[in-house]
């Protein structure tokens, strides 16, 4: 059975994607670490795919090459079960620029430095989860 994001996840969601797209990966891995530990698949994963990402770009900001592309290649397969939209947020727009990082970073010698990245921003499109 699916169980329908109560008011109190959306917020705590809300949160979680204001820290993440003000670069507070940290925080933000906080805040979805409590929403995941409480919720039931699908949600479940769809929070997984976002704790991911953060802290990918967490490892990225901290000079964690292997860290970074690890988490995105493990959020993008969680995540690509929620594209295009999921839970009113542009996941699809997440996902491309996930995957641009990955395949940028893999093509990297060890010896070469990590390329400065702007991190993806999550943007609303409207709507309340299914």
């Amino acid at each position: 059975m699916h169980r329908v994001m109560g008011d109190c996840d959306l917020e705590a969601l809300q949160r979680a994607v204001e820290q993440f797209n003000r670069g507070e990966f940290y925080a933000c891995h906080d805040t979805l670490e409590a929403l995941w530990m409480e919720a039931v698949d699908p949600e479940r994963r769809f929070y997984q795919g976002l704790l991911q990402t953060a802290v990918a770009y967490y490892h990225l900001q901290n000079g964690n090459r292997r860290g970074c592309m690890i988490l995105l290649g493990e959020a993008n397969r969680k995540l690509a079960d929620f594209l295009p939209t999921y839970a009113g947020y542009n996941l699809q727009a997440l996902w491309e620029a996930n995957q641009s990082l990955l395949q940028e970073l893999s093509c990297l010698q060890p010896e070469d430095p990590l390329p400065p990245v702007a991190s993806p921003t999550l943007r609303v499109v409207g709507g309340k989860p299914d």
